[in-house]
């Protein structure tokens, strides 16, 4: 292979605080660059793993963040998909989206993997993913089938 993974993802805001204190607050993320890139832009980078950024622009005048359409209408980039560092790291990140009011209490079960989604205050929709530790080797779920380990 010859990448190492996803270095950024450029996304557009209308409100870059609101932005930075979301991830800041659920995912434990820094604020490595933010000021004007020109008059009207400012560009802010949210570290959000060791080598990976949300690019986050926010240009005056622009409304694009506010639009949002079903999933796979959401045009070329429909969603991010977050790696979470461990179990106990997904958990709290779920604890926190809870919280917030940003996501459901429902895990997915694809097999492999966990999966929860979220949206952040721009309405971007978000997964976050971690290795199953229920897992059955070759057994892969559909979406909408529930972790057992998150039924009430």
């Amino acid at each position: 292979m010859l990448l190492n993974g996803l270095n950024h993802v450029g996304t557009l805001t209308n409100d870059s605080d609101a932005l930075h204190e979301f991830y800041r607050e659920v995912f434990d993320a820094t604020v490595s660059r933010d000021g004007q890139e020109e008059p009207g832009v400012r560009l802010s980078f949210i570290d959000i793993g060791p080598k990976t950024q949300l690019n986050v622009f926010e240009i005056e005048g622009n409304a694009e963040a506010h639009r949002q359409k079903p999933m796979f209408g959401r045009g070329r980039i429909d969603h991010l998909g977050l790696e979470a560092a461990s179990l106990e790291a997904f958990e709290e990140i779920r604890r926190r989206l809870i919280a917030r009011g940003a996501a459901d209490e429902f895990v997915t079960d694809f097999g492999p993997v966990l999966s929860l989604f979220f949206t952040d205050p721009d309405g971007l929709e978000g997964e976050v993913l971690v290795a199953n530790p229920d897992a059955q080797p070759g057994v892969e779920n559909p979406p909408g089938t529930p972790a057992a380990r998150y039924v009430k």
